[in-house]
């Protein structure tokens, strides 16, 4: 039992030292940046950890390239960011992009 308890305790350190350092990539979508945070939170909570949906929220923000910098302020400043999910985010961010290629 100690045994498993050390491997969760090991596993949730990894992945919250993941959570800490990943940042979204130039050239990566929106979308695959989310997929990637996405992976490491549903791992953090399935070992029972709690992190809340703001925290996941600000780190998607403080996480983009400049580019998505002017979105970003806007969110920000105008969304409000207690009670947005990821995925609003993510729609916003995705919206942005398209009108940036598009």
């Amino acid at each position: 039992h100690m045994r498993a308890s050390r491997l969760k305790e090991a596993n949730i350190q990894t992945l919250r030292s993941d959570f800490k350092v990943i940042r979204m990539k130039d050239g990566k979508s929106g979308d695959d940046f989310f997929m990637g945070l996405n992976t490491i939170v549903s791992g953090i909570r399935s070992l029972g950890e709690k992190i809340e949906e703001i925290v996941v929220v600000k780190k998607f923000l403080w996480a983009v390239p400049l580019q998505f910098m002017q979105i970003v302020i806007s969110i920000e400043k105008f969304g409000d960011l207690e009670n947005m999910t990821l995925e609003e985010v993510v729609g916003c961010l995705e919206t942005h992009e398209e009108k940036l290629l598009g």
